[in-house]
C-alpha cells in the first residue's frame, strides 16, 4: 500500500470521524504553530501530566514500538524495566513481571497516554514517519482545541499523538468550560505540509499532554478528580468528563465506553498503574494533601511527592 492510500484508508476509517466537517488547509497551518523555544501552554499550569507508568507482558516488543514508532529514547533502564523520554525527560515507564495479568478491555485503567506535540509541524513529521512505516491508525480528530491522531501499541494500550491550537484561538463558554468537538482530520493535508527531511525521533519539548482513562462511574470520578484533588470541570461528552487546572482544555479525562461499573483493578494488571501530576505552585500542592488528610484519604510520601490511588486503584503521585 503506497503512503497515498495509507492515508487515505485511514482517513477513510477513522473510527472519530465526522463526514463532511471542512479540513485545516496547509494555508492555515502556520497559524497553529508554536515557536520550539516555547514551553507548551499545557505545562505552564499549575498542575500538569508528568509521566505515567505501563505495565506490559512483553517488555522488548512493547518497548521497540515506543522507540521505533513513537520516537522516545530510553534513558535508564531498570531490574524490571525501562525508562523512555525524548531530550533526557522522562516520560513513560515501562515494566513487567512474570505475574502479569493482562486486563480485560472492560477494566478500568487507560483510554490513551496523549504524546503533545511542541507544533503543528512536529505533528505532521511523526505522521509522515508513521506513513513510511506502515504504522495502524485507529483514527484522526479535529478537536477545535487540537489536532489528534489515535493508535495502540501492540498490547493494546492506546496513544494519542496530537498538537494543540494556540490557547487564543479556543472558544470558553460563561461557564468556563472549553468548546471542543470531534470533527474530521484531513491526514493527507498534514501529511502534505511535512517537511521532507530525516525524522530523528520526538522533538525536545514532547510530553505527556493529557492522559484519558477508563473509569467505572463518571460522578464518581467528578467527586475524585474535581473535588477532591481541586481539577476544573473543563467539558463533558456523554459519559465523559474533562478535567483540567489553569484554563488548559484537558490534562486528565476520564470516560465510561468501555469500562462502565468497573470495579478496582488487580496490582498485578497490565495497562496503567500509575501516573505522576507535577505542580507548578506548591501551595496548591500543598492544599490538595491538606484535603486529603482532612477527607481521611489514604495517602504516603513516596518518589518525592505524596502516592494515592483513585477510586479505581490508578496510583498517582502528587509532587512539586
Amino acid at each position: 500500500m503506497n503512503r497515498r492510500h495509507f492515508l487515505g484508508f485511514a482517513t477513510g476509517g477513522m473510527v472519530a470521524a465526522t463526514a463532511g466537517t471542512p479540513s485545516i488547509s496547509q494555508a492555515n497551518s502556520k497559524a497553529g504553530d508554536q515557536s520550539m523555544s516555547e514551553t507548551s501552554y499545557a505545562l505552564t499550569r499549575p498542575a500538569y501530566i508528568d509521566q505515567s507508568h505501563l505495565v506490559v507482558t512483553d517488555l522488548g516488543l512493547v518497548s521497540g514500538f515506543y522507540q521505533s514508532m513513537l520516537g522516545l529514547k530510553v534513558i535508564e533502564k531498570t531490574a524490571s524495566g525501562e525508562v523512555l523520554g525524548v531530550d533526557a525527560l522522562p516520560l513513560v515507564t515501562l515494566t513487567t513481571a512474570k505475574n502479569a495479568a493482562i486486563a480485560p478491555r472492560n477494566a478500568a485503567g487507560l483510554f490513551h497516554t496523549a504524546f503533545l506535540m511542541p507544533d503543528r509541524i512536529e505533528l505532521a513529521r511523526w505522521l509522515r514517519h508513521a506513513a513510511h512505516n506502515n504504522v495502524v491508525l485507529d483514527g484522526a480528530s479535529d478537536h477545535l482545541v487540537s489536532e489528534a491522531i489515535y493508535l495502540s501499541d501492540p498490547e493494546g494500550n492506546g496513544i494519542e499523538i496530537y498538537a494543540d491550537r494556540p490557547h487564543e484561538q479556543w472558544k470558553f463558554h460563561q461557564d468556563g468550560m472549553v468548546e471542543m468537538a470531534t470533527q474530521r482530520l484531513d491526514l493527507q493535508a498534514l501529511y502534505d505540509s511535512a517537511p521532507a527531511d530525516r525524522w530523528d525521533g520526538m522533538a525536545a519539548g514532547t510530553a505527556i499532554g493529557h492522559l484519558h482513562l477508563q473509569v467505572g462511574d463518571i460522578p464518581q470520578a467528578d467527586a475524585f478528580y474535581r473535588d477532591v484533588l481541586g481539577l476544573k470541570l473543563m467539558a463533558r461528552y456523554p459519559g465523559a468528563s474533562f478535567f483540567a487546572t489553569g484554563g488548559y482544555h484537558h490534562h486528565l479525562a476520564a470516560n465510561i465506553w468501555n469500562s462502565r461499573g468497573a470495579t478496582a483493578r488487580a496490582d498485578n494488571m497490565t495497562g496503567l498503574s500509575d501516573y505522576k501530576i507535577r505542580f507548578n505552585d506548591k501551595a496548591t500542592l500543598d492544599t490538595v494533601v491538606s484535603k486529603l488528610d482532612t477527607l481521611e484519604i489514604n495517602s504516603e510520601k513516596r518518589d518525592g511527592g505524596v502516592f494515592l490511588r483513585d477510586p479505581w486503584g490508578i496510583g498517582l503521585t502528587l509532587s512539586a
